[in-house]
């Protein structure tokens, strides 16, 4: 897998994690189980905890992904996209494995393992920097 086909990748699984959570809401609120506005923010949540979570990690992955694209473009812009083609996905294998971990729990495991995966990506994205510069 190449570095585009990543950022791709990427910004696909971004979209489910919206989907995985926003979907419930649907039905809720064309039945009128629910007011349409229910879920704005700054207001209780009312989701159950592993749509909560599943919020946070989408919104978790929409933090790193500008930066992630970033280096991907500038590489390409610079003709370098063969230095970073290997590292690149797995940036997106350690976010997958964050956003799964977040999604599903939050006990001191869980929490270890996130930060351990959010460590790793920020790691090969630095890697992926200093080869670009280097």
């Amino acid at each position: 897998m190449n570095a585009y086909t990543t950022v791709l990748l990427y910004a696909g699984w971004i979209l489910v994690l919206a989907l995985f959570y926003a979907t419930p809401r649907i039905p809720q609120a064309l039945l009128g189980q629910k007011r349409i506005d229910s879920w704005e923010r700054g207001k209780e949540p009312i989701d159950p905890m592993m749509l909560q979570r599943a919020k946070s990690a989408h919104l978790n992955c929409l933090e790193n992904f500008p930066v992630f694209a970033a280096i991907v473009a500038i590489a390409g812009l610079m003709g370098q996209i063969d230095a970073i083609n290997g590292i690149a996905a797995f940036v997106l294998y350690a976010r997958i494995a964050q956003s799964v971990v977040h999604i599903t729990g939050t006990s001191f495991i869980q929490v270890f393992l996130r930060a351990n995966f959010f460590l790793a990506q920020v790691g090969l994205m630095l890697y992926m920097v200093y080869l670009l510069v280097s």
